[in-house]
């Protein structure tokens, strides 16, 4: 996406195009942002040039408020429908799926700490959707005339906090909940280093997923999700599915 001649002819003879991409975790936060741009803006040329009739973009929820990840998600989508064809813009909160970073997150703090200090943004309203739900959306667009040029909010029937998805978690391992020590001055940057020391998710990863812990991510707008025919399952339903997934070893293979 970042060398534009190499994207030369890509979208010739294609009907719809999912942008699908991010550099989250991959170098310094001033780099994250122009990289970000940099591609979008490559795609959507390269989409526009080559007469692609529709993109398809997936996001992120929220007003953006002190996530760098969560705005330039936000201006990725803005890039891409200003200079490319219409745009399906879909916002998500947390998906969640064996192989989601968010989701190993919960797991491993759970499963390894037996108890939790518990920061501010554990408090913050988010909606969590199946990984399933996501797809479902994703594959149905190109057939929703209504959905070319405008943006959808996507979530599950269920408004939670990162504290109560941690104690979901632990029931779906079958153990304790854990008890939660609040820290109200633990902030993003340090909370991703901890989250970094007790969990396999690398902390330049972590940063941009807590702080985007810290924004409300809920949706304020379901007529985009009323063109759809998907009914979103609860978060604990979307929860046990990706705990089986995972002990089964159907996430490693793929």
């Amino acid at each position: 996406m970042l060398d534009p001649a190499s994207l030369r002819g890509t979208g010739e003879e294609v009907d719809v195009a999912y942008y699908l991409i991010h550099s989250m975790g991959r170098g310094g936060d001033a780099d994250f942002a122009e990289r970000e741009r940099r591609a979008a803006r490559n795609f959507a040329r390269m989409a526009a040039t080559d007469g692609v009739p529709r993109v398809v973009y997936l996001g992120g929820l929220g007003n953006g408020g002190g996530s760098k990840h969560l705005r330039s998600r936000h201006e990725t989508a803005e890039l891409l429908a200003d200079e490319g064809p219409p745009l399906t813009y879909f916002r998500a909160s947390m998906v969640v799926g064996a192989g989601s970073e968010s989701y190993r997150t919960l797991r491993y703090l759970v499963s390894r700490l037996p108890v939790m200090i518990a920061p501010s943004w554990l408090r913050t309203p988010t909606q969590p959707i199946g990984i399933d739900d996501v797809v479902a959306y994703l594959r149905a667009a190109p057939t929703i005339g209504a959905a070319a040029g405008r943006e959808v909010q996507i979530g599950g029937p269920d408004v939670l906090s990162y504290g109560d998805m941690l104690g979901e978690m632990a029931e779906a391992l079958g153990v304790a909940r854990r008890p939660m020590v609040p820290v109200p001055l633990l902030s993003p940057t340090l909370s991703s280093l901890w989250i970094g020391l007790v969990t396999p998710v690398d902390a330049g990863v972590a940063r941009p997923l807590i702080e985007g812990l810290s924004t409300k991510t809920v949706v304020t707008d379901p007529s985009g999700a009323a063109l759809f025919e998907v009914e979103p399952v609860p978060f604990r339903e979307a929860l046990d599915r990706a705990v089986a997934e995972e002990r089964s070893g159907v996430s490693d293979e793929r």
